[in-house]
């Protein structure tokens, strides 16, 4: 076993639970894969229980280090309380918009998903005498086809768009600006129920997971097929898709045909699977959830008392720790990284669904300074759309536009975004064996010079000058292993163009071996007369 410890920023993180919750809520009780709660940076939605009709609530949101947001405002929530009501039947998942922390959208077991706006006024009078709840009609109105709507997510970048997957197998994005009961792109081609579906940093490529067991990559804009279709796990039971930040790779969780639930990391370029980790035989379904900027990864499983959580770090899952209590979650569900309290070191906050409560809990980087910690808090996703869904439609891709947490200054994000086809050359030739020997033939290029000065009477002397390039040689070949995944692109480059130095090295070596042993013979013809 190695003596070393592998260095992170991240060894410490701790989870901080606080001590005011959310009591008495009547959380749904659907058997539907779904997370059950999503938070924007003002309010979170949970899936509720009602008798007939489908609903969900929204609660103003707080975290551990401050008490709820209003005096006077209830965590022992009344039986009765304004609900966001509209569906016929049981509400299955919801999706705050990226840039409007009031703007909510539901997918229902009816087929239907309805739009919302959230006033801050209807939390005006909460536990006064005389209050009376007023439920939150909807603003707006889709049709997805009749079949239940399992999942809908918004775009990462533009504004307006919409994404759902049905119970017709089809994803379908929307323009909700559009004032259009009709989705603008459809995809089709998956066997049986879409369990995930997720975006990757820059919307450009949708990546979803089946029932059937496969993993599929879609280009909306190029066409309605997938682009690359590829095996995922082995079990049926759910399975979910998240990207890795700003990089062709994929994290998936599932289970095994054992049944054993499973991490993977997949390759997107050529559709790969890099790693595979066993994590455990429960039942329940995870949640991954990738704190981008952080590079951490957070695995929530249903049924479990405890949250593992894992740095992702040169293609590998590094686990980190756990955060473990003896209460099960029902579901769980994170808060955009912009709206995190920088002044706590908190890299991730989270509220989790347990029993019949909703418990904010944070994960913190523990630090003594009280400065601001940029190297743990690099700019997050802004509030700024930096498209419009026209734009976006028509081909024009944009990163989206970040805030700097210590200003809170708007910019736009200029690093370059890659193409899809420079990335595909680049784990083609990953994998292939040839970055291994290079390493290992330079060292043996140099002492080509060697065998050149045996040729005199006299040559020793010459063989440790000759052994003078080989220690440059040899500290060039251990640079790529530090770096496989670019050791291709920056390594053979490199080494083609020191074809030359290396060449002309040997032949002055070879000379001032040669000139040595002249000197040597002509000594000894002087001596001799």
């Amino acid at each position: 076993m190695s003596r070393f410890v592998r260095p992170s920023k991240y060894r410490h993180v701790f989870g901080n639970r606080s001590k005011v919750n959310y009591e008495n809520a009547k959380i749904s009780g659907s058997a539907w894969d779904t997370d059950l709660v999503t938070a924007s940076g003002k309010y979170i939605a949970v899936n509720w229980q009602v008798s007939g009709g489908g609903a969900f609530a929204v609660l103003p949101s707080f975290s551990p280090f401050t008490p709820p947001p209003q005096d006077g405002f209830p965590t022992k929530l009344p039986d009765i309380l304004p609900l966001a009501r509209g569906h016929t039947a049981p509400v299955l998942d919801t999706a705050w918009s990226p840039f409007d922390d009031n703007f909510v959208v539901s997918g229902g077991e009816d087929g239907k998903i309805f739009l919302w706006n959230i006033e801050d006024s209807i939390f005006e009078g909460w536990g006064d005498d005389g209050w009376a709840p007023s439920d939150i009609a909807p603003v707006g109105k889709l049709n997805a086809g009749g079949r239940k709507v399992g999942q809908v997510i918004f775009h990462p970048a533009a504004e307006s768009l919409l994404t759902s997957a049905s119970g017709d197998h089809l994803v379908r994005v929307w323009d909700i600006k559009s004032n259009q009961d009709a989705p603008i792109i459809q995809l089709t081609g998956h066997g049986d129920s879409i369990q995930s579906i997720a975006w990757n940093a820059v919307g450009t490529t949708l990546a979803t997971t089946c029932r059937d067991r496969k993993l599929r990559l879609f280009d909306p804009r190029a066409g309605t097929e997938a682009v690359r279709v590829t095996d995922g796990h082995g079990g049926i039971k759910g399975s979910r898709v998240v990207w890795l930040g700003d990089r062709d790779r994929i994290a998936t969780t599932g289970f095994s045909r054992m049944s054993d639930r499973q991490l993977s990391l997949w390759d997107t370029t050529g559709l790969t699977n890099l790693e595979t980790i066993s994590l455990d035989s429960s039942a329940g379904i995870i949640i991954p959830f990738f704190a981008e900027g952080n590079d951490v990864l957070f695995l929530s499983g249903k049924g479990d008392g405890n949250i593992r959580y894992y740095e992702f770090e040169g293609d590998q899952f590094h686990f980190l720790n756990e955060y473990k209590t003896s209460e099960p979650q029902r579901g769980i569900g994170f808060i955009p990284r912009r709206s995190l309290e920088v002044n706590q070191n908190e890299i991730a906050r989270a509220y989790k669904l347990a029993n019949n409560g909703v418990e904010p809990l944070s994960f913190i980087v523990p630090r003594k300074a009280e400065a601001f910690q940029a190297d743990i808090f690099p700019p997050a996703n802004s509030i700024e759309p930096a498209l419009t869904a026209a734009e976006w439609l028509s081909g024009k891709t944009a990163r989206p536009k970040v805030v700097d947490l210590e200003t809170q200054a708007t910019s736009v994000n200029n690093t370059p975004i890659r193409a899809a086809a420079s990335k595909a050359a680049t784990p083609a030739a990953a994998p292939s064996p040839s970055p291994s020997p290079a390493p290992k033939e330079e060292p043996k290029a140099a002492p080509k010079a060697e065998p050149e000065t045996p040729k005199e009477p006299t040559p020793a002397p010459t063989p440790p000058k000759a052994a003078t390039p080989p220690p440059a040689a040899v500290s060039r070949a251990s640079e790529p292993p530090k770096e496989e995944a670019k050791s291709l692109e920056i390594a053979q480059p490199d080494d083609s163009e020191d074809d030359e130095p290396k060449v002309a090295a040997a032949a002055t070596v070879a000379a001032v071996a040669g000139a040595g042993a002249g000197a040597v013979a002509a000594s000894s013809v002087a001596k001799c007369k």
